[in-house]
């Protein structure tokens, strides 16, 4: 069905639901979407600013708006516009993040092993948190190799500190210690990587998307939950399925197919709002001062 006035940063499912917030993140982090040539997202992107400016091409589909919004959406940045590094786009987190995953929790043993998974990791995750930043804070290239080696250096000290205490503990204890490194980088990695916004503040904006000021409060928000949700997106794969792999190398066909343990490792494998009473002093009264009443809210891009 062919479409006129369509609204296409309406968003496709309501965002106020848990299940809406699902299906949205899980449309726009969709691993298939990574395997597009850019051709067909710089397409995608032509057809979403098209309908921004009202000139929907005849005949264009309101499906067919929608999976442009999709491709959009996973790979250009939301702030800049430009099209984001493939490895650090959130749909490739799912291809990657099972790789590097599997790695982690099958080669833990040795430390030269630790070592060099939780590096590859760290590389992975500073990408990632550079190409989801608030693009509005800017980043030295001297406080992204700060952040880098900082994060790096907290993982590793923490899988080979963990993983000399472990070695008389029971076997699913150190196979813990993957995930304990990696909360722990997570807890450095993003905060230093994005100084700026806890510096400098990050825009907020009312519901219609008007900036009212900066604030370092929403910044504090923001990086706080992605933390979090980082750490919570890692917790299933890596504190459940090493109990699942103990259970199965007890198994005679286990332990006849070593190979068999990393396979089946490696195959089990953005917006936020704020209270304006929540706000820094300074900036709420410009709110009220502005706008009286009317604002309750303000809206932030808390990265991913």
């Amino acid at each position: 069905m062919a479409v006129s006035g369509f609204d296409i940063d309406v968003p496709r499912w309501d965002q106020s639901t848990f299940m809406g917030r699902l299906k949205h993140f899980a449309n726009i982090t969709d691993w298939r979407t990574a395997l597009l040539p850019d051709s067909r997202l710089d397409e995608a992107k032509a057809l979403v600013e098209s309908c921004r400016a009202g000139s929907v091409p005849p005949g264009t589909t309101e499906e067919q708006l929608h999976y442009a919004k999709k491709l959009y959406d996973s790979a250009f940045h939301p702030d800049t516009g430009d099209r984001m590094n493939l490895i650090g786009r959130m749909s490739f987190q799912v291809p990657g993040g099972m790789a590097i995953t599997g790695g982690m929790l099958q080669f833990y043993r040795t430390v030269p092993a630790v070592v060099f998974w939780q590096w590859v990791n760290q590389s992975f995750n500073a990408l990632v948190n550079y190409t989801n930043r608030n693009a509005a804070s800017p980043i030295t290239p001297n406080q992204i190799g700060v952040a880098y080696l900082t994060a790096t250096s907290t993982a590793l000290a923490t899988a080979v500190g963990l993983n000399f205490y472990t070695k008389r503990a029971p076997p699913l204890v150190a196979r813990w210690v993957p995930f304990a490194a990696v909360a722990s980088a997570n807890c450095v990695n993003i905060p230093m990587m994005r100084q700026q916004e806890l510096l400098n503040g990050i825009a907020v904006t009312d519901e219609n998307g008007n900036k009212l000021g900066h604030s370092k409060k929403a910044a504090v928000k923001g990086i706080t939950q992605v933390v979090i949700s980082r750490i919570t997106m890692a917790a299933p794969g890596m504190i459940i399925l090493p109990v699942i792999m103990q259970r199965l190398e007890k198994f005679k066909f286990m332990q006849a197919l070593p190979w068999f343990r990393s396979l089946s490792l490696f195959l089990s494998l953005s917006f936020s709002s704020m209270a304006v009473s929540k706000l820094e002093p300074e900036l709420r009264e410009s709110i009220l001062c502005h706008y009286g009443d009317s604002v309750q809210y303000v809206y932030f891009n808390k990265g991913l």
